[in-house]
């Protein structure tokens, strides 16, 4: 059969096997070209590729229009919430060109990430929270051109929307996390509502600053895609935490649920990566974890402990980070207005309580101290007086005070009821956190900058047992004030961290857990439950 005749057989019967026909035409072409070479008087030179149009079939060809068309439409109609989905929703629902689908099929960026998200249950997540079953069927079927009753175009843009949100949710998650704080904690506690109950305002709990992705960050994750930089750019987002690597292993041999997913809420913690603090510390760090009721002082060689209070679940002690910049010793305490309206007001006119608990009262504006006798119960709730207890003996803040700048007028301080470090569970403060060993932990923050008569002046002036000979005779004179100390600056400031773990490593290297006094533990968890969800 000559080329004529083959040209007129593929017409018939070209239908019949699409595979074949594609064949024979790259055998045509080849057979043209080599007739060029052989003679130079070819019967076919003047065939046109557009007779061949015929042969082609239109299911098996990628538009790219009707890919965004499908794009598109998926987003639309996905429901689903995690923090980097309304990203994905937000560029297919606009004319976004695809990155992982083009007209030459999809390349090996794809199944880079593939094997990415085939991992993903080692960190105690489910595939199917990142489509990998589907991605892998839809793979399969562009590459073999099996489509069943389906468009060519109607899978490709599937694959495509699916490949872009899991890339999303999991590079973002190992680099951020894969849950905001921001927003699961600074809307737990309402503080306020309208006349329609509804809230308008909650109790700030989590202000530690982390790092958080944003349009650049997306816009770098996609570029690495489509310059075929997806393996470089996978690798550079995973975590460098060696705790959370510890958490990870544990979780694999741990088979209870609920431990799980206290595992799951921990190294979520540890994905979060806090900004530095600009500070020259020397190695040197006050740390509080609220759930372990335990205060950890760090130096370069030693830790310090002991034990605290927190504020109360109604109260919860906020989660920060600062820097200790000084001391009060015998500060006085200015009462929360909340305290005030629910405890102080109905004592309004009442001398007797006023100077037994050793308050006064100061009008605001002019700053000039009133009668308790003459004030009422309206004028203390009004907010335009100040009552504050004198320091010394018997204040609630204690002997000392440590400050540190911070958002929420909290601190760590002595206290006046000793036992209460006695009870297990220690959350009952408005907030601030109560210190078991508060000159420990000031002679901790003076480090080496102090002498020891200074620090003989604060034992004086918290009423302690001096240890120095001038101290020892200071106190022999009984004419002499016992105040010798009102305050001390810390150079350099010492860093602090307020923070959650209901799991934590002993300066033994055993771990623990603890309660999830506050319900954080829950709150992540359910942040976490679209990643988790295995049905």
């Amino acid at each position: 059969m000559n080329n004529s005749g083959i040209y007129r057989h593929l017409k018939t019967t070209g239908r019949k096997n699409k595979s074949i026909v594609y064949f024979i035409t790259i055998l045509l072409l080849s057979t043209l070209i080599s007739n060029c070479k052989e003679q130079q008087n070819n019967p076919n030179k003047n065939i046109q590729l557009s007779q061949f149009d015929e042969l082609k079939d239109q299911t098996l060809s990628l538009d790219i229009s009707k890919m965004r068309q499908q794009c598109r439409h998926l987003a639309i109609n996905d429901n689903d919430s995690t923090q980097t989905d309304h990203i994905t929703r937000k560029l297919y629902k606009s004319e976004f060109t695809p990155v992982w689908v083009n007209r030459y099929g999809v390349d090996s960026c794809a199944d880079t990430l593939l094997a990415y998200l085939k991992t993903v249950n080692q960190i105690g997540f489910s595939e199917k929270a990142f489509f990998t079953r589907k991605l892998e069927k839809d793979l399969k079927r562009l590459r073999l051109l099996d489509f069943g009753d389906q468009d060519i175009n109607t899978i490709a843009a599937r694959l495509e929307y699916h490949l872009t949100k899991a890339f999303l949710r999991y590079c973002t998650g190992q680099r951020f996390g894969f849950t905001n704080p921001y927003s699961s904690l600074n809307h737990l506690d309402p503080i306020a509502d309208d006349s329609t109950v509804r809230i308008k305002e909650y109790r700030h709990l989590f202000d530690i600053p982390i790092e958080r992705p944003d349009k650049a960050f997306y816009s770098d994750a996609l570029r690495n895609v489509v310059e075929c930089k997806t393996a470089e750019f996978l690798h550079s987002v995973q975590p460098d935490n060696t705790t959370l690597e510890e958490l990870r292993q544990m979780l694999n041999t741990v088979a209870d649920s609920k431990k799980k997913r206290r595992i799951l809420c921990n190294m979520e913690r540890h994905r979060w990566r806090r900004t530095p603090l600009a500070t020259s510390d020397l190695g040197r760090k006050v740390v509080v974890n609220i759930p372990a009721f335990t205060l950890y002082a760090y130096s370069p060689d030693s830790v310090m402990t002991m034990k605290i209070g927190c504020g109360s679940t109604k109260t919860k002690t906020p989660l920060l980070t600062s820097q200790i910049s000084r001391m009060d010793i015998n500060p006085q305490w200015n009462i929360p207005m909340s305290i005030i309206k629910k405890d102080v007001a109905k004592h309004a006119g009442n001398s007797h309580y006023f100077d037994s608990h050793r308050y006064f009262i100061v009008e605001r504006e002019t700053g000039k101290r009133i009668d308790p006798s003459s004030v009422t119960t309206e004028m203390l709730k009004s907010g335009k007086y100040r009552v504050t207890q004198e320091g010394g003996k018997g204040n609630s803040l204690g002997r000392i005070i440590f400050r540190f700048n911070n958002n929420f007028s909290v601190y760590l301080h002595d206290t006046s009821n000793r036992k209460f470090f006695s009870q297990a569970v220690r959350s009952v403060s408005h907030g601030c956190i109560r210190v078991e060993k508060p000159f420990e932990l000031a002679q901790f923050l003076l480090n080496d900058n102090v002498d020891e008569w200074t620090l003989d002046k604060i034992r004086i002036s918290m009423d302690m047992t001096p240890q120095t000979d001038k101290g020892i005779r200071y106190v022999s004179d009984t004419t002499r004030s016992r105040k010798l100390i009102n305050s001390k600056s810390l150079q350099p400031n010492i860093p602090l961290y307020i923070i959650y773990q209901t799991m934590s490593k002993t300066s033994r290297g055993n771990w623990e857990t603890y309660p999830d006094i506050y319900g954080f533990d829950a709150v992540t968890s359910r942040q976490l439950a679209p990643f988790l969800d295995d049905k």
